[in-house]
């Protein structure tokens, strides 16, 4: 079974020869590996490159375990290297060889020395992938310095997930908003399958990462109630303090500010979950907090709440949102504010909440997500928060419901959830 890629690999294509070292991050089971060593591989080679010109080296395997001494690594690849001919290295799970920054010149040559110095060829292209769990944005941006190009995986966008489903859209949109997009469920036929799948990758794997990384082991139990609370107030504006609240009063315990801002920082470096910021449209500035959380897989979230909260509009939501990030927008909660006349003529400041406010270079688009609009009346209540932004930029609304796409009489566009994410140029129309 194939799933083909093609967002991804023609971001990697886009990249080649631009004189920096192509990373390629996201959760694990994410698919970063089969974009690098088949997609991508088989594009070189269908290319008109030849097998010997490019050096693979999968440093988890541990056939390859002699590679993680950073110097040896970097001898290999010399080796395999003519000055005349052009080169493409593919190295995974490069944080096998990972070695300490401030080691001195009798230990092994870290693997930022061996990444960096392949750069100075001009005849060798680099492209790597990394664990999360020591090979993050952070780390990325701190010792590439500007010499290090991210591609992010995220798991199946719904359209990928349908190109290898048996069964219809319907079907399969509620199989996707319950179990997630991770490309190995795509193998599993049974919900205790797919259920033990995505609970022990979460507890064995994402969580063990971050504890291991971050040293937080005297705290596990607290951090993992803490993703319980993110995972069942998905779509729900938080902050720190309303999160330490409510450790007070269901969990019974204390945990500051201070250290939820923390621990919400190690999910999002580890690609768990990612924020949606509050932009007020017409003031044109952030609102720091409260915030909005979402997670990178809905079936990890799902798992990890043991499918107790399956609520459809908050799937809906992040469905939505992860979406338009993977079509690299940057998206925000949009905020609107307005003096109204109260029944007693007194003046109140109203505020409306725009789902979405996607932004992508000079395009904007204001998006609702509205699980169902039975009658005008939901109609013109889910328009209401895009009635109250006086710009030219396009108003849609996204309903859960197989719906006609259309234009209303007041300009916005009206699209059903399939149409949505099944056509990539869907907000075009």
């Amino acid at each position: 079974m194939t799933i083909q890629r093609d967002i991804y690999l023609k971001k990697l294509i886009d990249r080649m020869h631009n004189g920096m070292i192509k990373i390629i991050t996201g959760i694990r089971r994410s698919g970063k590996s089969y974009l690098l060593f088949n997609i991508f591989y088989n594009y070189l080679l269908t290319s008109g490159v030849k097998e010997d010109n490019v050096i693979m080296l999968n440093l988890e395997e541990e056939d390859n375990a002699e590679y993680r001494d950073s110097h040896k690594l970097y001898e290999y690849i010399k080796t395999k290297i003519k000055p005349s001919e052009q080169y493409y290295v593919l190295l995974d799970e490069v944080q096998y060889a990972i070695s300490p920054s401030d080691v001195t010149s009798d230990e092994p040559l870290p693997l930022y020395g061996v990444l960096n110095g392949l750069l100075r060829k001009l005849n060798v292209d680099v492209y790597v992938t990394g664990s999360n769990s020591r090979f993050l944005s952070s780390d990325i941006r701190t010792e590439f310095r500007g010499r290090g190009d991210e591609v992010h995986v995220q798991p199946l966008s719904f359209s990928e997930f349908m190109s290898t489903y048996d069964g219809d859209k319907y079907d399969g949109l509620r199989d996707y908003m319950t179990y997630g997009g991770l490309p190995q469920l795509t193998y599993f036929k049974t919900h205790e399958q797919k259920t033990e799948y995505l609970t022990n990758l979460f507890a064995e794997t994402y969580i063990k990462d971050i504890i291991s990384r971050y040293g937080i082991k005297r705290n596990s139990n607290e951090f993992g109630e803490l993703i319980d609370v993110l995972a069942s107030a998905i779509g729900s504006l938080t902050n720190p303090t309303k999160l330490s609240n409510t450790f007070k009063s269901t969990k019974n315990k204390t945990l500051s500010d201070t250290t939820i801002v923390k621990y919400i920082g190690y999910m999002e470096d580890s690609f768990l979950i990612d924020e949606a910021k509050q932009y007020d449209v017409k003031g044109k500035k952030y609102i720091n907090s409260p915030k909005k959380y979402y997670f990178t897989d809905l079936g990890l979230r799902n798992a990890r709440l043991n499918f107790r909260q399956l609520e459809e509009t908050h799937a809906m939501e992040n469905v939505i949102f992860n979406e338009l990030k993977l079509r690299g927008y940057s998206v925000d909660v949009g905020i609107v504010e307005k003096r109204e006349k109260s029944n007693d003529g007194k003046s109140l400041r109203k505020k409306y909440e725009i789902d979405f406010v996607a932004n992508q270079g000079y395009k904007r688009y204001y998006i609702q997500s509205a699980f169902a609009m039975p009658t005008a009346e939901k109609e013109r209540q889910e328009q209401r928060p895009l009635s109250e932004v006086n710009d030219a930029f396009k108003k849609i609304i996204i309903v859960g419901s197989p719906t006609m796409t259309r234009y209303n009489k007041d300009g916005f566009l009206i699209m059903g959830l399939y149409d949505f994410l099944l056509n990539q140029n869907s907000l075009e129309l």
